[in-house]
């Protein structure tokens, strides 16, 4: 098996696990999903949703990403099962 059969679903929110993530992108791994905290009201009055680091790096490459509420809910854990 070779880096580019795995198929990997990388799980991140803060700064610091964008390096990880980078790493796996620019080492020419199969990354298919990356799941990060819903986005963070910010503000005077939280009318500006903040997406977190990974999710901006992940829009940025194009990566599918997700955001559950609750890593248990019914709908994500099927998401999940979908991408094999």
């Amino acid at each position: 098996m070779t880096k580019e059969d795995l198929r990997i679903v990388y799980m991140g929110t803060p700064d610091f696990a964008v390096e990880s993530l980078r790493a796996l992108v620019e080492g020419g791994y199969h990354v298919v999903a990356v799941v990060t905290m819903p986005d963070k009201p910010v503000g005077r009055h939280g009318s500006v949703l903040q997406p977190s680091p990974v999710k901006q790096y992940a829009v940025e490459h194009g990566l599918k990403v997700m955001q559950p509420e609750k890593l248990k809910d019914p709908a994500f854990v099927e998401e999940l099962r979908s991408l094999k």
